[in-house]
């Protein structure tokens, strides 16, 4: 507690103290083997001071330290008469029998325990035998000391705290009475409150991830002069309308208002290009806040001998912040070849590189790089049927090795034109398993792309034979196979085939990913690697996986300032709030009881902290990224108030949601830059998570997931008091929504 005057004693070994102050005693119960129902939690009955009677009613509940160990503290002096006291584990809620420990009561004096070794046993309506380990802490501390251990409390533990509730904290008791909970609990299966998910939705069975991938334009008569394309799932995709938010241009003159330097804004937050009267040209910086600023370059010539043509503005990707600086100065400074990036795949058949692919594809797209995926199996099963057998893959087959290049070739040149139209980042899909073929696509992309070649390696047999097994049930080259064993030992025929002539990453710029599928360890290589997007690419890698698991998304309970229809803000819950949040803590007790390492994500605003505060058993985490998107100016105004008084960023943002940016706030672009941290931990997280959360952070997380455009990032329905649970696995994604309440 103090500084210098505490004294650490062994409760099970030390005799009463006689000395002046207080004691500081832990009593605590360790269950080692996590046996414990998550429906009985551990009480203290006893008397006076100890506990407040023997009435199993008024029993002190203890506080959970970890997950196997629960505690309680109280101060006494050292020469305290003796204290007897019992352990009973109750029941969570008034509606059955709580279980006494067996045995004589248990007497602690001066902090020691007679007979202190004895386990605590509970014996169950099932004559189950529970046992669990039972010891005591005790350290001499002043009352001086635990009045500056009190101080020091206040002024530095509450300054971590959200309206005095702990950033990180672990419940063991609902704060309301228990009946209270239960009235407003769920009265029907979970399956009862289940409801449609939106008409564009990831709730089709799963699909075979190259299914999903860049149609082949190269093998349809008249796609290529299509102005928009088909990207994965089937979402139509504009090529140039997606680069929007960092537009480079010069304005007409004449167009410019009269006063040098100065532009009308609508807090669209662009990045523009000037003309001055005087010839001079600089960066004008949109910053959404007041007037715009002029910045000159200390070197004009800088931005004079610079090409920014439309192949340069499409490069840009449609992001804010870093993402966009990093690009803008890529595109200024780096070579021409390297305003495009093409990641090419090289691995062994079902060691989940399509997966890999997709994944990489989804994260792009969503920070705001025009992203495609290109599978060669795609162009192969359109060009020479789906039916091949494990002989078309022999190394020794000539006629296979020309059909399998020739497809490639087609493929890799499709890439580099869609890039020319616009296109940023290539994943370029296929076991690319020998130099012979990787210096093909090299010399390919030879002053048109940079390359980073991506090699996954799985060693795992259970993993590897897994997806052989997956590969077989979802794969068109086995639609036509009715026999499932023939099938098997044909695709691991060709595996066979493609082991033979392996060879590993040795050359160019390579990220290696060296058992890594399980999220258990594993280790990445990288050689040749830098910039700024090279860099994110690895950092999302590093923390991917295939571990099942699903990500629960609910917005907090209706608000006040919902009520009335006010935007931003930090109100507490309305009554309708009120009662989801009850609802939404048995729900999280129905659908998570089996899963003991399941967390729950709230921003640090009271709406989503009251939200969870009735959630027990699971550790809470408050995120500032979590945050609603920040209204600026207009925090606390309805939408018809800021259309009367703002009628100009009333209609800005009405043209342009993804893009507007608040005066002194945020856009939707800048949720998604802030937010990019908690995806990377999602993606690591290999147990389940509830996020509870508010609209803007939701819609751009949901995106993520189910990989839908920018453009209608906005326009996501996520209503109040439902649930939307994302199941995240090897068949992709799927989605399931349940509504509590109206």
């Amino acid at each position: 507690m103090g500084t210098g005057s505490e004294e650490e004693l062994d409760g099970l070994q030390q005799a009463p103290l006689k000395i002046p102050g207080l004691l500081y005693v832990s009593v605590k119960m360790e269950n080692p083997n996590l046996t414990l129902s998550g429906d009985l939690l551990p009480h203290v009955s006893g008397s006076f001071p100890l506990a407040p009677s023997w009435d199993p009613s008024k029993a002190l509940s203890m506080e959970r330290e970890s997950a196997s160990m629960w505690e309680l503290s109280f101060v006494v002096p050292p020469n305290h008469e003796a204290l007897e006291f019992k352990f009973l584990l109750k029941p969570k809620y008034m509606n059955s029998p709580c279980f006494v420990e067996e045995g004589p009561s248990r007497i602690l004096i001066g902090g020691a325990l007679e007979d202190g070794a004895r386990l605590a046993l509970f014996r169950l309506d099932n004559d189950q035998v529970l046992e669990y380990r039972v010891f005591v802490e005790a350290r001499r501390v002043s009352a001086f000391d635990l009045a500056a251990s009190w101080r020091v409390y206040q002024e530095n533990f509450r300054r971590s705290a959200v309206r005095g509730i702990p950033d990180v904290s672990i419940n063991s008791e609902v704060q309301t009475g228990s009946e209270t909970v239960s009235c407003a609990g769920l009265e029907l299966d979970l399956e009862h409150y289940v409801v449609p998910a939106p008409s564009i939705s990831t709730n089709s069975p799963p699909v075979y991830a190259a299914n999903l991938t860049e149609n082949p334009r190269s093998l349809n008569s008249g796609s290529a002069s299509m102005s928009s394309s088909t990207g994965d799932g089937g979402v139509p995709i504009d090529q140039p309308a997606t680069i929007k938010v960092t537009e480079v241009n010069a304005p007409d003159p004449s167009k410019v208002f009269q006063i040098p330097g100065m532009v009308k804004s609508h807090s669209v937050g662009t990045i523009s290009l000037l003309q001055k009267e005087d010839d001079q040209r600089g960066l004008l910086v949109d910053r959404g806040v007041g007037s715009p600023r002029l910045v000159k370059s200390s070197s004009s010539s800088t931005f004079t001998n610079l090409n920014l043509d439309t192949y340069t503005k499409n490069s840009i990707p449609a992001a804010a912040g870093a993402i966009a600086a990093a690009a803008i100065a890529d595109q200024m400074l780096g070579p021409k070849e390297d305003r495009h990036l093409a990641i090419v795949m090289v691995s062994l058949p079902a060691r989940g590189k399509t997966y890999t692919a997709a994944k990489l594809t989804r994260y792009l797209r969503w920070l705001g790089h025009n992203t495609k995926h290109f599978n060669v199996g795609k162009y192969r099963r359109l060009k020479h049927g789906p039916s091949q057998s494990a002989d078309f893959f022999r190394a020794d087959n000539p006629e296979g090795m020309e059909a399998r290049n020739e497809v490639a070739k087609l493929a890799f040149e499709d890439m580099i034109s869609w890039m020319q139209e616009g296109g940023q980042v290539g994943i370029f899909d296929a076991t690319n398993s020998s130099k012979q073929r990787r210096n093909m696509l090299m010399k390919l992309a030879e002053g048109r792309c940079k390359i980073i070649f991506l090699e996954t390696i799985c060693n795992d047999v259970d993993i590897i034979e897994r997806n052989i097994r997956f590969k077989i049930q979802q794969s068109p080259d086995y639609a036509e196979e009715p026999d499932f064993e023939a099938g098997l030992r044909d695709f691991k025929e060709r595996v066979a085939n493609y082991e033979k002539v392996y060879e590993t990453v040795e050359e160019g710029s390579y990220i290696k990913m060296i058992d890594m599928a399980s999220g258990c360890g594993g280790q990445i290589q990288v050689n040749n690697i830098s910039g700024y997007l090279p860099g994110r690419i690895v950092f999302f890698l590093v923390n991917t996986h295939l571990t099942p698991r699903p990500i629960l998304l609910t917005r907090h309970g209706e608000s006040q300032d919902n009520v009335r229809g006010r935007i931003g803000g930090d109100s507490a819950l309305s009554e309708a709030g009120e009662l989801y949040k009850k609802k939404l803590a048995k729900f999280v007790e129905k659908r998570l009881k089996s899963e003991r390492a399941a967390s729950i994500w709230t921003s640090t605003l009271q709406r989503t902290i009251l939200t969870a505060g009735p959630i027990v058993g699971f550790p809470k985490i408050q995120w500032r990224p979590l945050d609603e998107i920040n209204a600026g100016v207009c925090d606390g105004m309805t939408y018809e108030e800021i259309k009367k008084n703002m009628p100009e960023e009333y209609e800005s943002r009405n043209k342009d949601k993804l893009r507007y940016r608040y005066p002194r706030g945020e856009s939707y672009l800048d949720v998604i830059q802030r937010l990019e941290p908690v995806i990377i931990e999602l993606e690591r997280q290999r147990a389940p998570v509830v996020v509870i959360s508010h609209q803007a952070v939701l819609r751009a997380l949901y995106a993520y997931f189910t990989d839908r455009p920018l453009k209608e990032i906005a326009d996501i329905e996520v209503p109040l008091h439902t649930i939307i649970e994302i199941h995240l696995g090897v068949t992709g994604v799927e989605e399931k929504r349940y509504k509590l309440m109206d």
